[in-house]
């Protein structure tokens, strides 16, 4: 067993697509087993109860399954598709200890049975890492950094939006392996540049399992490409709403203790917590575009986006001001103190990094 690598985070599951195979399905209720019964003998589809009842076992070839899909998708509700568990067999053999690392919800079932255009990009590299730009607020011509943001193709290479691709990729299950290809592509395209500046890569707490196992390969590629621990900076996001703070903690520890520096992204969105600020205790702070955007003329955000501002400043925390599209919002987080700034109206993703900016 190859001890420095996640088969989590790495190996890549494939919606069913040749030949047949046993779809097992562990149930919330007697309420959904007998729904899911009832679907099988509509469609004909050879099922057992096993495990004395606790299990089902349906008979199912790729032909079919979108059918079944769509038939139990009319039946169960959604919490019923959330909380049932679902293992695929590709053959007639019965699960081993080793294949209940595979079993998924329902819901993750079906929808990566929907996903393989994300699996097949994935397969054949249709992917890269685009730059933007953050600069000094007094001098908005200085770059200070870049952040890398992932873009993948479609077969005609257009792009695909990052919220439909991230989006769909956590509802099939694929975020895990998602995340560390783009991680990948980030410290790939960097290298490519020649990248001198600071580099900036987010990252999804939930897609990692163990730091310690999940993030060496990250670690490794970063060594590989010759760039120093502290000229990387990890995003965490603060709007998705952390239950684990522990497992963020323990991520955190790995990076710092590695010599990484660290942000606390789209603070100010969502799930806002103070408590985040002294657990984490972030380089960075990058208050969050829906905050920044006319904060000029809008006295809530104004009050809350200065308060902000001053407690990185007393804290001694860099700050980023994000999503800056027009003068107005510019001038007034430079004349409140912010750090650095990014958007659109001082340069937009591009497939290079650059080492001058506009001057607004």
């Amino acid at each position: 067993m190859n001890r420095g690598r996640c088969s989590r985070c790495e190996d890549l599951p494939h919606p069913i697509q040749d030949g047949v195979g046993q779809i097992y399905l562990w149930l919330p209720s007697e309420h959904t087993f007998y729904k899911l019964v009832s679907a099988a003998w509509h469609l004909k589809l050879n099922c057992q109860s096993i495990e004395e009842g606790k299990c089902l076992s349906i008979a199912l070839h790729s032909p079919a399954t979108e059918e079944f899909l769509q038939e139990i998708e009319q039946r169960l509700t959604e919490k019923e598709l959330q909380e049932s568990r679902t293992l695929w067999m590709s053959s007639s053999l019965e699960p081993q200890l080793k294949d209940f690392s595979r079993v998924v919800s329902l819901r993750n079932f079906i929808s990566l049975q929907r996903s393989a255009w994300i699996t097949d990009l994935i397969e054949k590299g249709r992917f890269t890492s685009f730059f933007q730009p953050i600069v000094f607020v007094e001098d908005t011509s200085k770059v200070f950094s870049h952040e890398a943001l992932f873009r993948a193709m479609d077969e005609e290479g257009n792009f695909i939006s990052p919220g439909v691709l991230f989006s769909q990729a956590q509802d099939a299950g694929l975020l895990l392996q998602l995340d560390v290809i783009a991680r990948q592509s980030a410290i790939q395209q960097a290298k490519r540049h020649s990248l001198e500046s600071l580099l900036f890569i987010n990252f999804a707490p939930t897609s990692v399992y163990d730091p310690a196992t999940c993030l060496r390969k990250t670690v490794r590629a970063i060594d590989e490409a010759g760039i120093p621990h502290n000229r990387v900076v990890f995003e965490v996001m603060e709007s998705a709403q952390l239950t684990e703070l522990n497992h963020l903690l323990k991520i955190l520890r790995f990076y710092k203790e590695a010599g990484f520096l660290v942000a606390l992204d789209d603070f100010g969105a969502g799930y806002s917590n103070l408590n985040l600020i002294h657990q984490i205790r972030p380089d960075f702070i990058k208050l969050d575009r829906h905050l920044i955007s006319n904060v000029h003329s809008d006295p809530y955000k104004a009050l809350i986006t200065e308060k902000m501002l001053e407690m990185a400043h007393e804290l001694e925390i860099q700050t980023v001001a994000e999503g800056i599209e027009t003068p107005e919002e510019l001038n007034w987080v430079r004349d409140r103190g912010a750090t650095y700034a990014q958007g659109f109206l001082i340069a937009r993703p591009a497939e290079a990094p650059i080492t001058r900016a506009m001057s607004v």
